[in-house]
């Protein structure tokens, strides 16, 4: 007797189908599965048995062979469980296989027979849109991920019980509603941290609205208790909307990783991640034996903050460099080469010196020269240099701190940040471009034209602060960004020299 069973696993953030064939033959009781099965799935041999047996139904005493093809393909967790299970009872007859076709099926299996939730159902039901599968079986957990995911029926189940039922009479249970709220939820995004409350710093917030606005990446540097990880929090309320396409990619990437709660259908704010300096390579930027998104990823359309900047291992933070240029990092294995999206905002924050005070109006620093040189060589040049936007963050005045009223507001600074990004977005419609961070040579030659006065003008502070074609780059981007928070269409002398200022601090502390 053989069964077939539409089923699917997920590589890197995409899913691709798995058809789980069963055939069970009249011999000496045995359990085997093939297909490259890692541990999880060879283990799901006893969980199988005891599931079926645990919901009144018959297990075979006869030779069973589970074959998931394609066979070449290494396969990992839980959540072939459910398919093995149903294509068993097909196979000895006690499920109903005309529906069954049509159906794709994904879940863990409990002893008790009860269906628990898997990571990666979004892709999944993509794929599985994609594939023509008329209808899919999910655990109840993952039900509302699934239900976004329009033009498919949705069946949410919790017991084997009831996916046998499922299966005998389909026309008694409604498939899950498509969730259209969540996309709704997209336009007006809530964040509890507010500008408002940040006194001072008119400088620093100046940065991050033109950090904001063109998605570049920012340094900030400052002795303790000047505010820079207060600001660092309150840059994702700034930042624009996801729109439904960058929504669904960072979705994706959270369901991959098992971070979506049962009652989430889409991740609707941007991402904000602050890992401890103490992270290891693998876990900012993904790895491990079988391969995971990292920091940098899970970070993707958002805000990935760095405190104590210098604190982190250096070979921890070099790997950051393929990110910060291709917005996506490839993690390669002897088996498979994934590819993960990471482009993300880097918002690093810093002390100028061991103990804080160096260039303090109040506190005397007591580090000495080769030990404050050593302290910022912990942070390579290459990386330095992909910074667009270094700003100094000040302790504040007695007369900052007593001030009782509010700063300008998120939604406020917001606006103005739309408003650019529109900007960008129709200079760039029908490209994959988001924002001026991500212009290449070939855009820049069209979008970065300099009058006279500013080009002398950029050429004289590359001399002077012997830039490198890098941050020549880069400055252009950030001038682009700042002229169209102006509203101006022509790049002038002002934005450079706004711009230039934002690239002085590293030449001072970094020479």
């Amino acid at each position: 007797m053989l069964a077939h069973v539409k089923s699917s696993a997920v590589n890197g953030i995409d899913a691709f189908a798995i058809n789980v064939e069963v055939d069970i033959a009249s011999a000496l009781p045995s359990f085997t599965i093939v297909g490259l099965p890692d541990a999880a799935v060879r283990e799901s041999i006893e969980r199988v048995r005891s599931a079926i047996k645990n919901c009144g139904l018959e297990f075979p005493s006869r030779r069973i062979t589970i074959n998931l093809a394609p066979a070449d393909v290494r396969k990992e967790g839980p959540s072939f469980d459910l398919p093995i299970a149903v294509g068993i009872l097909a196979a000895t007859g006690q499920a109903n296989t005309d529906f069954l076709a049509k159906c794709c099926l994904v879940g863990e299996l409990g002893l008790d027979g009860s269906v628990r939730g898997v990571s990666g159902v979004l892709p999944i039901a993509l794929n599985a849109r994609e594939s023509d599968t008329k209808a899919l079986i999910v655990p109840a957990h993952n039900v509302k991920e699934a239900a976004i995911v329009s033009e498919i029926d949705v069946y949410p189940v919790q017991t084997l019980t009831e996916v046998v039922a499922l299966l005998a009479e389909p026309d008694k249970m409604l498939p899950a509603i498509f969730d259209a709220s969540a996309f709704e939820a997209l336009d007006d995004p809530a964040y509890e941290a507010d500008f408002a409350d940040v006194k001072g710093q008119e400088a620093a917030k100046r940065a991050l609205e033109v950090s904001a606005a063109g998605g570049h990446n920012m340094l900030m540097v400052g002795p303790p208790g000047s505010g820079k990880t207060m600001l660092a929090r309150r840059m994702p309320g700034i930042l624009p909307p996801l729109n439904m396409e960058e929504a669904l990619e960072v979705t994706k990437l959270y369901s991959v990783c098992g971070l979506l709660s049962s009652n989430q259908a889409l991740i609707t704010r941007r991402a904000f991640r602050s890992p401890h300096h103490t992270i290891s390579s693998a876990g900012l930027t993904g790895g491990g034996s079988y391969p995971r998104p990292g920091e940098v990823s899970l970070a993707h359309r958002g805000v990935l903050f760095l405190d104590e900047f210098p604190e982190f291992r250096r070979d921890v933070l070099e790997v950051m460099r393929q990110p910060l240029e291709d917005g996506q990092v490839t993690i390669a294995r002897a088996q498979a080469s994934y590819t993960y999206p990471a482009d993300f905002m880097l918002v690093a924050a810093m002390n100028p010196c061991p103990c804080g005070f160096f260039n303090d109006h109040l506190r005397t620093c007591t580090c000495t020269p080769q030990l404050i040189a050593r302290y910022l060589q912990r942070i390579s040049g290459p990386l330095i240099d992909r910074i667009d936007i270094h700003v100094e963050v000040p302790r504040l005045k007695h007369d900052e701190l007593l001030r009782k009223t509010p700063g300008e507001s998120s939604a406020a600074i917001r606006d103005r940040v739309r408003t650019a990004r529109e900007i960008q977005h129709a200079r760039f419609a029908g490209t994959r471009i988001f924002c001026n961070a991500q212009m290449t040579s070939r855009h820049m030659k069209t979008w970065c034209k300099l009058s006279e006065d500013a080009e002398s003008m950029l050429k004289q502070a590359i001399d002077h602060l012997r830039l490198s074609a890098r941050a020549y780059d880069r400055i252009l981007k950030v001038s682009r960004t700042v002229a169209d928070l102006s509203g101006d269409q022509d790049i002038g002398v002002a934005h450079i020299a706004e711009a230039v200022q934002y690239r002085s601090l590293d030449r001072k502390y970094w020479g």
